[in-house]
Order: C-alpha cells, then structure tokens, then sequence
C-alpha cells in the first residue's frame, strides 16, 4: 500500500480486520462496564484517565517489551493493551512480541469475560434507571 510518505507493507489484512473486531468489541464492552459503574458524566472519564493511559503507555505501544528487564516483561504481560497493539503490528509488519495466536486467544478471553460480566451487570439492572 502506497501512502503519501512511505510504501506500507501489509502482512496479513485478515490479522487487521479480526485485531480490530476484537479490540473494538473489548472496548465497547469495557465502556459500557465503566458506564453501569459511574455516579455521574465527569466520573466516566476516571479509567481512561487512570487506568486506560498508564496501560497503554505500559503495552508496548511505543517501544518492544522485548527490551525491558525480565521482571517488567513479565508484568507487561498482563496488560491487555500489549495483546492488541502486538496483534496489530503483526498484521502489518509480521513482527510481534508475542505470538499472534496467542494475542488472539488473550483479546477472545477478554472479550468473553467482558461479555459475560456486562450480560450480568444487564441483569441485575446495575447503574441503570427506573
């Protein structure tokens, strides 16, 4: 793929289009578990702020986690921000931290749990009005 400023390779656009699938879905989910939770409009944006930024400047979005001491690579993985951002870079470059099935398995559990807690949370009838 020809941009305006460089020739982009694509490795593997169905790698894209499923990252991208997944990732939305685990972060319209995760919105919507933020929303049954918030007491008010100004409280919605406290996990993006606190827990959302610090996450994705830990996932590798700007750097390998390849390079950190053993200890921090470690702990990166638990970040699910590293999942979706190596599954992306694989399907462009073919290059990823992590194996891209395994990016894959770990978004899918995600989304699953998120799944399953917002069903419940709907259920209950957790942070919605009468």
């Amino acid at each position: 793929v020809a941009l305006f400023f460089t020739h982009l390779a694509i490795t593997s656009f169905l790698v894209i289009i499923v990252a991208a699938l997944l990732t939305s879905f685990l972060f319209a989910l995760a919105g919507l578990v933020n929303g049954f939770f918030a007491k008010s409009f100004d409280a919605i944006s406290i996990v993006p702020t606190f827990v959302l930024t610090p996450l994705t400047y830990l996932g590798g979005v700007f750097y390998s986690v390849n390079q950190l001491p053993p200890f921090f690579r470690d702990l990166s993985l638990f970040n699910p921000i590293l999942y979706m951002v190596n599954l992306f870079r694989y399907g462009f470059l073919g290059v990823s931290d992590v194996p891209p099935w395994t990016a894959f398995f770990v978004l899918l559990g995600f989304s699953l749990g998120f799944l399953i807690l917002t069903t419940w949370l709907f259920a209950r009838g957790k942070g919605l009005k009468n």
